[in-house]
């Protein structure tokens, strides 16, 4: 008899009435909140405006929704499309199934839009949000754990995980792989954020840390899981999918470092800053420079120039060129 554990949610979806909130998709919003928050704040530190994040996040996280739906369902394709399962289950994305390496790249493309149409480089906004990502990841594992679902081999440990019978799955107590990879998933934007502070990483560097820490440790997570997943030479497909992404987040870091040394100075242009000389108004020019108004106003004709002039022309002698028309 096991004497501790740590006991699963009877169900996974909680009903307001007609409303029913599932816990998945709770866990889901709450890390794109605590992203959208928290990469503000990074993105106000280097020098950018409060709310680009946000704009562009609405970009970014539909498209890596829909992102990680695809990974989820191409490379779980039984689960839907093989005999006497239901091919509409692949549309319903509260009952769990996000593959994070299609919410990446596909969230990428969808923050490269976002990015572009403000005039902001993608790899500054990516340093920005890379810790929040990962504490958004560490939220959204908690999902798993209210679906009961991606749990790893049976264990005796104290904090093992309560799995109850169900639909393609046995009861047990098993290693809670959802709570090693939140708090993996913790100590990445931990070290995103000292090695960014102490050596003031930019051009995306700060973003492929946070690639090739979590990848380091969904190597070892994904290895102890025990759901269904497609094998390549022994190993589990996502297995391979880490090894090949953080050898290529490692070799962004080492040539984008010598490449493009240091961090972006300006990461967010003033668009509402006026440029004198190009279309820019007189009112314009004032407001850039306080002194402007008083140089030209030192050059113009005073009001009552031309009395003044007519007033001079009366002293001389008359012919002298009155009259001239």
């Amino acid at each position: 008899m096991d004497l501790a554990y740590i006991p699963s949610p009877s169900t996974g979806v909680l009903n307001l009435g007609p409303v029913p909130l599932r816990g998945y998709a709770f866990c889901i919003i709450i890390g794109v909140f605590v992203a959208v928050w928290y990469g503000n704040k990074r993105w106000i530190a280097r020098g950018g405006k409060a709310g680009t994040v946000a704009d562009i996040a609405v970009w970014a996280v539909p498209f890596g929704l829909v992102g990680g739906r695809l990974y989820h369902v191409i490379t779980d394709y039984q689960l839907y499309f093989s005999e006497g399962e239901n091919w509409v289950d692949a549309f319903k994305i509260w009952e769990g199934g996000l593959g994070i390496w299609g919410a990446i790249a596909l969230g990428a493309v969808g923050a490269w839009i976002g990015c572009r149409r403000r005039g902001i480089p993608l790899p500054a906004y990516a340093d920005a949000i890379a810790p929040g990502i990962a504490l958004a990841q560490a939220i959204g594992r908690w999902g798993n754990w209210f679906n009961q679902e991606l749990y790893g081999k049976p264990t005796t440990l104290p904090w093992g995980l309560e799995i109850s019978a169900g639909a393609n799955r046995e009861e047990g107590i098993y290693h809670p792989t959802f709570l090693y990879e939140s708090l993996w998933c913790i100590g990445v934007a931990l070290l995103v954020i000292w090695a960014d502070r102490r050596f003031k990483m930019g051009h995306g560097r700060a973003f492929a840390l946070y690639v090739a820490a979590y990848c380091t440790g969904r190597a070892w997570i994904e290895y102890m899981r025990v759901d269904e997943a497609h094998h390549v030479l022994g190993l589990r497909l996502n297995v391979w999918t880490a090894i090949v992404v953080f050898v290529l987040a490692v070799a962004y870091i080492v040539i984008s470092s010598r490449v493009r040394p240091g961090r972006e100075e300006i990461v967010e242009p003033d668009r509402d800053k006026p440029v004198v000389g190009k279309g820019a108004t007189d009112e314009d020019a004032t407001d850039e420079d306080g002194g402007a108004s008083e140089a030209e106003a030192s050059v113009e004709e005073p009001e009552d120039a031309p009395g003044t002039l007519a007033e001079e022309s009366t002293d001389e002698p008359a012919g002298n060129g009155a009259g001239k028309g």
